[in-house]
């Protein structure tokens, strides 16, 4: 290890954030790359399974909130895109990454939104389980990344709250819409589990990544902690999780629970899930129409630009 490195690994282990003119070593830079913007991307992906009911939502209510949620989404996709930026990165080189399908996105936006009560479990169980992982993300070594997560885990918390307060007044109503509820939960629990990615001993990044802090802890401990979580409030719910092996272990002061379709997973993570070319295909879509707003801001700002320039030549 030269004195470059020695100095960066003792930056990181003194809590010192790592900031964007501070020497990092490649794979560093390259790792953050690669999550900043896989997490960018699964925001702005995320906006399609619920943008799908803004117009279908039961009430005024329902749909303004709705609204509110999607477009924090896109907001939290432009911060992230911004702090990976800040590593050498472009915004257009990380888009082309995600429509060649070189670049990844959370594996949960491949599946299909087929009822309002999805709208709710989204927000209770993925919104949930991302909050799981984005609050570790807070105090993550790279500066840029740390800041951009404190706001975007304000609003996910609230995106969580709004997902169980749908599932909430659909557990307490009719038959129908307790069924609704049911279903919507037993379609995306195992899902969310996933989020959290491969056992920690099938990933190939999480030993590197903790030791120079862009994480905090492993997915298997993450997603341990999210079922301990989410297994207490669905007793709120009235309802059940579809997992016959769930239960409380005293010994380890943890709830066990079954075994992932991890076939599945990576079925999903290569690109053969319900709906993955939907989504990149509504990705491409909206890019190709968008190009002429892209063109018209840009050609403002270089007026803009140019204007300011003579200006200042003039009053020199």
């Amino acid at each position: 290890m030269d004195d470059f490195e020695k100095n960066f690994q003792g930056k990181i282990d003194a809590e010192i954030k790592i900031e964007p003119k501070d020497w990092m070593p490649e794979k560093y830079r390259q790792t953050l790359i690669r999550q900043i913007s896989q997490h960018a991307h699964s925001e702005i992906v995320g906006m399609l399974p619920e943008g799908n009911w803004i117009t279908r939502a039961p009430s005024l209510k329902r749909k303004a909130i709705l609204l509110a949620k999607v477009q924090d989404e896109a907001g939290h996709g432009l911060y992230l895109y911004a702090a990976a930026e800040t590593l050498g990165t472009t915004r257009e080189e990380m888009i082309d990454q995600l429509h060649s399908g070189q670049a990844k996105y959370s594996s949960i936006f491949n599946y299909p939104t087929l009822t309002w009560a999805d709208i709710g479990a989204i927000g209770w169980l993925v919104d949930g389980a991302a909050i799981m992982n984005q609050v570790m993300l807070t105090r993550t070594s790279y500066g840029p990344y740390a800041r951009a997560m404190v706001r975007i885990c304000k609003e996910e918390s609230f995106h969580q709250r709004q997902g169980f307060d749908i599932l909430l007044t659909l557990s307490q109503g009719p038959d129908a819409q307790k069924n609704m509820c049911r279903d919507a939960i037993n379609r995306w629990w195992w899902p969310s589990l996933m989020m959290f990615g491969p056992k920690d001993s099938d990933s190939t990044h999480s030993d590197q990544s903790m030791k120079w802090k862009i994480k905090r802890m492993g997915n298997d401990e993450l997603r341990q902690k999210f079922v301990d979580m989410i297994a207490e409030q669905v007793k709120v719910l009235g309802m059940n999780l579809p997992d016959p092996d769930l239960k409380w272990n005293e010994e380890k002061n943890h709830y066990d629970f079954g075994e992932i379709n991890w076939q599945e997973f990576w079925n999903v993570v290569k690109g053969n899930g319900p709906c993955n070319k939907q989504r990149l295909d509504a990705r491409k879509k909206a890019w190709e129409q968008g190009a002429w707003v892209r063109e018209a801001a840009l050609a403002h700002a270089n007026k803009v630009k140019l204007q300011t320039h003579k200006g200042t030549l003039e009053a020199a």
